[in-house]
């Protein structure tokens, strides 16, 4: 069988292979980040304060959407990259044909179910009173373009198993450029209202989507499915709902965290608190996008030449990926060491008609969040062992320590700190529960994965 294009994840130099990854994964993830902050400042100045709360309610179903499809990719574009190592081509297929079939059969499940229960989802998620109506629209305009979305975040996992990380990004960037350009024209110029911004970000999904369909359908895929491969075959979905559930899971956990986190800082400090970890929490969402650049980047690269049992390049992609990571963090550590009021100050408002009770919280805001900001990233340097610690367990298949390693910080580590440090310590306890959980998870993800290094990836010496 010919070798396909793939095949220079298990010959190019694995440094210049992780920059070729880690680049394009890191600007698709600062770009989706982004898009939030400006369609919701877009949102805001054209339709109004209410619009921000009613799109703030359905954000949940939307990032669960996307999960789905992420999971459904990520756990499916660990086996392509190890098929295609192995030269496994038609195992790739199939895998990607139950992926389509899965990710077809979940989306539809759900806007059947959402559309169904409209009434009674929308107030759980807290579209109440004035917020429900525009919430109801937004809601069910949105809907209709969740198996797209779907598609578009399983498609760009599988586009990036394949060693095409620019592509990848491009995929990403598209719905972040559109959604912003017909924010324009369907609210600002055609006065659509909430209407507009639904069809907009629906849009945004579509020409996602026509894009990477575009991308499987050309030459530039190695993926050419057939109407055999949309068979469903037990042992490929068992192991990607194996490993997809690792995202899911990830997903569900930080909900969780953010659930406590905001009734916790509520108890001790009001809305001030809640606003300071707002801050921070944004940070924790732009700031790292490079770590977890690199960690995308890795996947595929340790995938690949572990499916092709070239274990000495695994241990390369661990140990580069780890230097890289561990760079980046240090960098951004230092930022936000030393700039943390000037960073605080940027998320602010500068509009001196404040009421006092705005410019109150404001001044509060801003005298204290450089502190908690401080120990917040305060292990931020030994984090990219954990991320890409975790995230070899998933390239590899092995879905169990994948789970458990990738739950370790917040499930096993962080949610019983906060819930036992602030009854001795206040407010410092919340603080003090992040580096200390980050230190714990790295402890165990060093032990685990020298473990499996030292009995997987180290030929061991033949017996004289």
């Amino acid at each position: 069988m010919a070798k396909v294009t793939s095949e220079a994840l298990g010959t190019e130099s694995v440094g210049k292979l992780l920059i070729k990854q880690a680049v394009p994964a890191s600007i698709g993830i600062l770009v989706m980040s982004l898009n939030i902050l400006i369609d919701s400042i877009f949102v805001g100045n054209w339709i109004g304060s209410i619009a921000i709360a009613a799109i703030n309610v359905v954000l949940p179903v939307s990032f669960f959407i996307a999960a789905l499809g992420m999971a459904i990719g990520i756990g499916g574009s660990s086996i392509i990259s190890r098929a295609l190592g192995a030269d496994n081509t038609e195992k790739a297929l199939h895998t990607f044909g139950n992926q389509v079939i899965l990710t077809l059969i979940c989306t539809i499940s759900l806007v059947v179910i959402g559309l169904l229960f409209v009434d009674e989802i929308i107030p759980k998620f807290g579209g109440k009173g004035d917020i429900f109506d525009p919430a109801k629209i937004y809601y069910t305009i949105v809907l209709y373009g969740v198996p797209i979305l779907g598609f578009a975040m399983m498609g760009n996992t599988v586009i990036r198993a394949e060693g095409k990380p620019k592509f990848a990004m491009i995929a990403m960037i598209i719905p972040t450029v559109g959604n912003l350009l017909m924010d324009y024209v369907f609210i600002n110029l055609l006065d659509m209202g909430m209407h507009g911004a639904a069809w907009a970000t629906t849009g945004s999904y579509l020409a996602c989507f026509l894009y990477i369909f575009w991308f499987f359908s050309s030459k530039n895929s190695e993926l050419k499915l057939s109407f055999r491969h949309f068979g469903l075959q037990k042992e490929i979905v068992s192991e990607i709902a194996s490993l997809g559930g690792v995202t899911l899971a990830r997903q569900a956990v930080v909900s969780i965290t953010y659930l406590l986190m905001n009734n916790i800082l509520f108890n001790l400090g009001q809305e001030g608190l809640v606003a300071v970890y707002a801050i921070i929490g944004r940070m924790l969402m732009f700031a790292l996008f490079p770590v977890f650049g690199v960690t995308q980047g890795f996947l595929p690269i340790a995938g690949y030449n572990y499916g092709a049992q070239q274990y000495p390049r695994v241990r390369e992609s661990i140990n580069t990926a780890i230097k890289y990571a561990a760079f980046l963090a240090t960098l951004v550590f230092i930022g936000l060491m030393i700039f943390p009021e000037e960073i605080t100050a940027l998320f602010l408002s500068k509009n001196p008609d404040l009421s006092e009770k705005e410019l109150a919280l404001n001044q509060f805001v801003l005298t204290h969040t450089a502190k908690p900001m401080r120990w917040v990233f305060a292990a931020t340097p030994i984090i990219a062992l954990q991320l890409i610690g975790a995230a070899y367990f998933q390239a590899i298949g092995k879905a169990t320590p994948a789970l458990l390693l990738t739950l370790s910080r917040q499930g096993f580590f962080f949610i019983p700190l906060i819930l036992i440090l602030p009854k001795f310590y206040g407010e410092l306890g919340v603080w003090i529960s992040f580096p200390i959980a980050d230190v714990l998870a790295t402890l165990v993800t060093a032990y685990f994965l020298n473990r499996e290094i030292r009995k997987t990836l180290i030929t061991p010496k033949p017996v004289n």
